[in-house]
């Protein structure tokens, strides 16, 4: 289970911001959670939390325990590890974003949520042929845009 930073915050000297770690596990989480269509609140109920706890993960406020992340994992459809895929990658991000002024949101750098629905319906299509003249159409429209630019 996660525990909350604070007073007993594992010996981390009083510190309260969430580690790295725990972000970025929790920004993965969302993206999946997102990329599926899950709420929060439907998330919870799939693996015994509230919407509340999950936005918690999510933001890395509570750490995600190993027994934990394998619900999730199983839930979410991806081995365990993938939630630390692209951490080094993602807080070079992070840190370049901060420089900048911006948020680090996962959303956001993904483009927003028309970018997540993309992805989702994009994910229903089972046809191989289609999915492969969609990306065509969506590179053909790309270039047409950045030669009009």
């Amino acid at each position: 289970m996660g525990a909350a930073r604070g007073s007993g915050d594992g010996g981390r000297g009083g510190e309260t911001r969430p580690h790295e770690v725990d972000i970025h596990v929790g920004q993965r989480l969302r993206l999946r959670r997102t990329l599926l269509g899950l709420s929060q609140g439907e998330l919870g109920r799939r693996v015994g939390l509230t919407f509340q706890q999950i936005q918690k993960y999510e933001r890395g406020v509570n750490r995600i325990g190993a027994s934990r992340l394998a619900e999730f994992a199983a839930v979410l459809g991806v081995p365990p590890g993938w939630f630390f895929e692209d951490m080094a990658d993602a807080a070079r991000q992070r840190v370049r974003l901060l420089r900048q002024g911006a948020g680090a949101e996962p959303l956001r750098e993904l483009g927003g949520r028309d970018t997540l629905e993309l992805v989702r319906l994009y994910n229903k299509v089972r046809d191989r042929r289609v999915r492969e003249r969609i990306l065509a159409l969506l590179r053909a429209v790309a270039l047409e845009g950045r030669i009009a630019s």
